[in-house]
């Protein structure tokens, strides 16, 4: 067989480097999240979408800076610890709350997501880093809006099913379904470590957060869920949880990998 001249043997390399490689098949793990839907039990898909973008709201005054430290030091957050603040209290600290709410608003409207805080409870919340875990359980009728007020600490939020992570800084935006697996996590890690949060460390996060319904058709379509996925199974159900492949399941907090709930 003649060999190929130089200059097309030399173009059948490069285009070889250039190709891609096929694309592997894989069967995607089919999550279910039942949920209460008024006085029934209702089941959707989990939307694997993470909205997300970086608002211009500004930074707390030295006041409600302050008046943050002294409660979060009086919670003494653990590690992976996630507890709520009380957002009245700081609201006659803080005069740039309605700014960062405005942005926030503006924000999920460029999303094509009209009016959906309006309808939405609020509230005001600090972690020390957050093992991995779904809300699916307690919050399967809503996906979450936060807003991270906290400076750039060298954490990231990550979605560890769907490889979504994001760095967490002052004004950092994200729309997510409570069913997805997430961590707060230190950045460059592969996983939840309690040794990062050690005590000593600034790594305490604060974050506003909207729960917005599911059910909006707006919001659905943005996250990609579906609604009455499995309403066989949710006849039989009494409480919300998340089922992977057609039976319950957890969230292993160091990994975020899902495993047979137990």
């Amino acid at each position: 067989m003649q060999a190929a001249p130089p200059a097309l043997a030399a173009s059948l390399a490069t285009l070889a480097r250039m190709s891609p490689a096929p694309p592997l098949h894989r069967v995607p793990n089919l999550l279910t999240s039942y949920f209460w839907s008024g006085e029934a039990i209702r089941s959707r898909s989990v939307g694997d979408a993470v909205l997300s973008g970086l608002l211009d709201v500004p930074a707390p005054t030295a006041r409600l800076a302050a008046d943050w430290a002294r409660e979060t030091a009086r919670l003494d957050l653990a590690p992976g610890d996630v507890e709520a603040l009380s957002l009245p209290r700081a609201r006659t600290r803080w005069p740039d709350y309605r700014r960062c709410v405005q942005a926030v608003d503006d924000w999920t409207r460029t999303l094509g997501l009209p009016e959906v805080l309006a309808a939405s409870e609020v509230a005001l919340m600090a972690c020390r880093g957050a093992k991995y875990h779904h809300d699916g359980g307690q919050y399967g009728a809503a996906a979450f809006c936060n807003l991270f007020l906290s400076e750039d600490l060298g954490l990231d939020l990550h979605f560890s099913a769907t490889g979504h992570r994001i760095p967490l800084r002052r004004g950092t935006a994200v729309i997510f379904d409570t069913g997805q697996p997430h961590a707060v996590i230190q950045r460059g890690s592969a996983g939840f470590h309690a040794a990062d949060f050690a005590p000593g460390r600034d790594c305490i996060q604060l974050f506003l957060t909207w729960e917005l319904s599911i059910e909006d058709g707006h919001l659905g379509r943005a996250l990609g869920v579906c609604l009455d996925t499995d309403p066989a199974a949710a006849l039989q159900l009494d409480e919300e949880q998340v089922w992977l492949n057609g039976a319950p399941a957890s969230v292993c907090p160091d990994s975020g990998r899902w495993q047979p709930a137990g």
